[in-house]
């Protein structure tokens, strides 16, 4: 069922502001869904690119919807503000919120920034819908801004509905949700965003509606609840070192209790990208602003604990290079945060590559889609095309990122070409048992 099918009356038109990982993938998605979409964008090589049907970063699937997309007429891309005014009865505002240079708080310039330049459009009634990732509060002194700003001034309501997409699974994530989540001042706003969801609601999609301050939470809460879950059994890790114990051992009788699961209960070398990590510095940040930060206080450990894996990772490899890293020929899998995804930011592999690096060690970096962005940001390191070649005349081999290739990679096969039959699995992705009948000397963080 389209939009244009529906009894309740036509449907809205919608505009995505931001064209960055989450609304590109808005924009797409809603107009695969049947609705008119305007992708806006400050970036006019962004803008270009997408309207000729590429997709500017790595996400399976996306691709091919947006040919389809682009094919029906329903989506197009501009840079022009007062068009965004002008065609949209329903904006969402999906522009990025880093962490501050030198602070653990959220940089809203740029969530200013495009609300203020949509404001300035808005000359009849319309919805105004956060979809980044805000400091609980954000909403309310947005709706100030908009309302002051707009020509149609209170006709223009806000509302927030955060996004829980997963990279590498974004396009599921968006068409088919476990939830979706209104935060409304109006009735009138509620029945607006149910419109634009209608077909994802029909599809039996819960729908939470609440206020603007716990449609912020939402979001921080469940992203430091997962970051509390990983670092957790990364804890477990370290008292398995000390005592002999095996984490992944604990970690599976752990997830058969039904209070706990096994979900993001992996050991291994912890998170990173362009979301827990900063996501659970700024909710701390903003907790000490409003007084309550003794309540997540222990966030501050969960990051720590996070950090401190890395650490342990280089310290695994030069325990097998010897002791020492100077010269040691490294062979680094993965650059990308997570697998099937070329995001880099803040990713705990090429944390760990630069950190050899420096210490001396001869890194080369092999990743299927990460390599492009790696060698930008950080060109100091050694980049190779494909495994068996990265691997060659290596000392030591290290997983870092567990894409599905590396976690087939034939041991026999990587043995004939390395110089010391050495691997620290940084992320439980392979069998020990398998790689040591191979010959090699396998070390896991948390594994005795």
């Amino acid at each position: 069922m389209t939009p244009a099918d529906d009894t309740r009356g036509p449907a809205p038109r919608l505009t995505v502001i931001g064209t960055g990982y989450l609304g590109a993938t808005h924009a797409i998605c809603m107009a695969v869904l049947g609705f008119d979409v305007l992708g806006v964008d400050v970036d006019p090589d962004k803008i270009e690119r997408l309207g000729s049907g590429e997709v500017p970063f790595f996400e399976p699937g996306l691709p091919e919807l947006l040919a389809k997309a682009l094919d029906t007429g329903r989506l197009r891309f501009t840079t022009s503000f007062e068009d965004a005014g002008e065609f949209g009865d329903i904006h969402f505002v999906c522009v990025g919120t880093p962490q501050q240079q030198g602070s653990y708080a959220a940089d809203l310039t740029y969530v200013d920034g495009a609300v203020t330049e949509l404001a300035r459009h808005l000359r009849r009634r319309a919805l105004v819908v956060g979809k980044s990732t805000v400091p609980v509060g954000t909403a309310a002194r947005l709706t100030e801004l908009v309302q002051r700003t707009a020509p149609a001034g209170t006709d223009v309501e806000l509302a927030w509905n955060p996004e829980f997409l997963r990279e590498g699974y974004a396009v599921d994530d968006t068409l088919r949700p476990d939830r979706l989540v209104f935060g409304t001042q109006s009735p009138w706003a509620e029945e607006q965003l149910r419109a634009a969801f209608a077909p994802v609601i029909e599809q039996g999609t819960p729908v939470v509606v609440t206020d603007l301050p716990t449609a912020e939470l939402v979001k921080v809460a469940a992203n430091s609840f997962l970051a509390t879950k990983i670092s957790y059994i990364n804890a477990m890790a370290e008292v398995c070192e000390a005592t002999g114990a095996d984490v992944t051992g604990l970690a599976q009788a752990l997830s058969y209790d039904d209070r706990i699961g096994g979900r993001f209960l992996r050991p291994g070398l912890g998170f990173g990208g362009g979301c827990l990590p900063k996501d659970i510095r700024a909710f701390s940040h903003r907790a000490e602003e409003l007084g309550v930060g003794q309540a997540v206080s222990f966030l501050r450990e969960v990051d720590a604990i996070n950090q401190r894996r890395r650490a342990r990772t280089v310290d695994l490899v030069r325990e097998l290079a010897g002791g020492d890293l100077a010269g040691v020929r490294v062979t680094a899998l993965g650059a990308a945060f997570k697998p099937n995804s070329d995001d880099i930011r803040d990713a705990p592999a090429l944390d760990v590559a630069r950190t050899l690096h420096r210490a001396g060690a001869v890194v080369t970096v092999v990743d299927p889609a990460a390599t492009g962005n790696a060698r930008r940001a950080y060109p100091e390191l050694t980049y190779g095309t494909d495994v068996l070649g990265a691997a060659a005349g290596a000392d030591v081999v290290v997983l870092l990122t567990e894409w599905t290739e590396f976690r087939e990679i034939d041991p026999q096969a990587m043995g004939a070409v390395v110089a010391g039959r050495r691997i620290v699995d940084g992320r439980h992705a392979l069998d020990p048992v398998r790689w040591r009948a191979a010959g090699w000397e396998y070390r896991a963080l948390g594994r005795p």
